[in-house]
């Protein structure tokens, strides 16, 4: 089955196959072995899925090869995308939920301290709650800020993030 497997990897690109040929053969191998034990259903199932993901992905590579951008559908289960950002909002978003799940713990526990436990007919007023949690929250989330702001202010004063220095690394495989 590798040796088919090899064979069919000749649909993709020179570029692809080259690059990617040997890591895609290599877990093809290790799947199979892993199912080789198991029954027929499972083994073929194995084989139906990555033979028609092998004819899928060529069939991808040589549209975006040839146009620039992939022409089918893409299937969610043979593509995968590595340019998903999170939306700007979603930090403060996350704050903002964090601080008022940190008020409910707050108010939650100044409720708990205002009941009695040796009366439990009678229901004292609450008392406001002392905010121990959400201070040291602050205390955190400030520090880090002010040693974000600190390392962008270095890294700034030196015009340098180190993007640089990997272009001028010699590559290892080129020799």
């Amino acid at each position: 089955m590798l040796s088919l497997y090899r064979c069919l990897l000749h649909l993709y690109p020179a570029a692809y196959r080259y690059e990617y040929g040997d890591e895609m053969a290599g877990v093809f191998s290790d799947v199979h072995t892993e199912t080789s034990g198991k029954g027929l259903s499972p083994r073929a199932a194995l084989l139906l899925r990555e033979f028609a993901g092998l004819l899928h992905g060529a069939l991808e590579e040589h549209s975006r090869a040839i146009t620039g951008s992939h022409l089918f559908l893409p299937a969610r289960r043979f593509t995968m995308r590595s340019q998903f950002r999170f939306p700007k909002a979603t930090p403060v978003l996350m704050a903002v939920i964090l601080a008022g799940v940190i008020l409910t713990i707050e108010k939650a526990t100044a409720i708990e301290e205002s009941l009695p436990l040796a009366y439990p007919g009678q229901l004292p007023p609450i008392r406001p709650e002392h905010f121990t949690f959400f201070p040291a929250m602050a205390v955190i989330f400030l520090s880090a800020y002010a040693a974000a702001v600190i390392g962008w202010a270095v890294l700034f004063a030196l015009r340098r993030s180190g993007v640089h220095r990997l272009s001028e690394m010699p590559d290892a495989t080129r020799k």
